[in-house]
């Protein structure tokens, strides 16, 4: 069954915004620090943000200022706002349990310059 469901992603102008989504099985989420990842073309997959059970957060340096995790308890949901997004942003993103468990299938970001 699926356990890890991510959208929101698309293809947009730097500059521009975009807001992901996540939806998690309760077993992975409840009580958990979530977090969101990424990975670009030929790159190893990397975190970008983190945010703990009770909504402590914390961020990668290249998307501070940009990028802001949410969650929804109550919704078993995960959120990332991104905003002022640069042709570096473009990867697939991924939201799992930190440390990451089984991965869903991601969604694409691509940025144009």
């Amino acid at each position: 069954q699926v356990q890890l469901v991510e959208s929101g992603g698309g293809l947009v102008q730097a500059g521009g915004f975009l807001r992901l989504s996540c939806a998690a099985s309760g077993n992975i989420f409840r009580g958990k620090t979530m977090g969101w990842y990424r990975q670009a073309p030929g790159k190893q997959r990397e975190w970008v943000a983190v945010i703990t059970a009770v909504g402590g957060t914390t961020y990668r340096d290249s998307v501070k200022g940009r990028f802001t995790v949410s969650r929804d308890n109550a919704k078993n949901a995960v959120f990332l706002q991104m905003n002022s997004l640069e042709p570096g942003d473009t990867a697939v993103y991924y939201c799992n349990s930190f440390p990451a468990g089984n991965w869903g299938q991601g969604t694409q970001v691509t940025v144009s310059s």
